[in-house]
C-alpha cells in the first residue's frame, strides 16, 4: 500500500538529464555486484529494498514463509491515524521499536531511514528492476484494495486508484535518484552486512529457491 502526499507539480518537474545521471547510477551498480555474495545464505534480520512497485512485499512474503522468518510491513506502521505523516524522529524510533526482535524480514523503500535498517539487520535484498515494470505494477495495483490499513486509516477505491497512478508518475520522475541515494547507503555498511542484488524475475526466483529454514546463518 502506498499513500504519498507529493505536490502535484512535482509530478511535472523537470528530470536531470541523462549524461548528468547515468554515469553515477552505473557506479553505484557497479559497487553494488562487487559486495553482493555469491552464497545464498541468509541472515535472520533482512531488508528488502527498491523502487516502488518492485515487488518487495510480494517478495517478502514469499521470503518469511521459506525462510521461517516474520515479516515486518513498513507502511502499516508509517503512518499515524488519518494518513498524519509522522516526524523524522518519530518515525526513527517507531522503526528501532519494530525492528527490536532478533529476526525479521523488514518490506518498505522508505529510503531516508534506510542507514537505520541497515544498522539493525545482517542482509539486504535489492530488486532492482526496471522502473517501467516497477510503473506498471504500480498501475495494475491501483485497481486492488490492500489487504491491510494502517490504524485509524480509511482508503476509498477512487483513493486507491488515484495515489497508485501518481506513485507510477513519480517512480519514473525519481527513479534514478532514489537508486543512487539507495546504492550509496548500502555501500556504507557493506562492511558487515550481505548484500544481494536481483534484477529480474528469474533472479528473484532463483534466490528464492536457493532459500529455506536450513539456509538461515546463525545469529551474530
Amino acid at each position: 500500500m502506498t499513500r504519498r502526499r507529493t505536490p502535484r507539480s512535482a509530478l511535472h518537474a523537470a528530470a536531470p538529464s541523462e549524461t548528468e545521471l547515468v554515469a553515477p547510477i552505473e557506479e553505484h551498480r557497479a559497487t553494488l555486484a562487487a559486495v553482493s555474495p555469491s552464497s545464498a545464505t541468509l541472515g535472520r534480520r533482512v531488508v528488502v529494498t527498491g523502487l516502488a512497485g518492485s515487488g518487495k512485499s510480494t517478495l517478502s512474503l514469499a521470503l518469511g514463509a521459506k525462510a521461517g522468518l516474520p515479516v515486518i510491513h513498513l507502511d502499516l506502521h508509517y503512518w499515524k491515524p488519518g494518513w498524519t505523516d509522522p516526524t523524522d524522529a518519530e518515525w526513527r524510533e517507531k522503526q528501532r521499536e519494530v525492528l527490536a526482535g532478533g529476526s525479521w524480514i523488514a518490506d518498505g523503500n522508505y529510503h531516508e531511514t534506510l542507514d537505520l535498517r541497515l544498522e539493525l539487520a545482517d542482509t539486504v535484498v535489492v530488486l532492482d528492476l526496471p522502473w517501467w515494470r516497477c510503473s506498471g505494477r504500480a498501475l495494475r495495483r491501483g485497481f486492488r484494495m490492500p489487504g491491510e490499513l494502517p490504524e485509524g486509516c480509511h482508503y476509498s477505491r477512487f483513493h486507491r486508484w488515484r495515489d497508485e497512478w501518481q506513485l507510477a508518475g513519480r517512480i519514473w520522475l525519481h527513479r534514478r535518484s532514489d537508486t543512487e541515494h539507495e546504492r550509496k547507503t548500502i555501500s556504507h555498511h557493506q562492511s558487515r552486512v550481505a548484500v544481494h542484488v536481483l534484477r529480474s524475475k528469474r533472479e528473484v526466483s532463483d534466490f528464492l529457491d536457493g532459500v529455506d529454514a536450513a539456509s538461515i546463518a546463525t545469529p551474530r
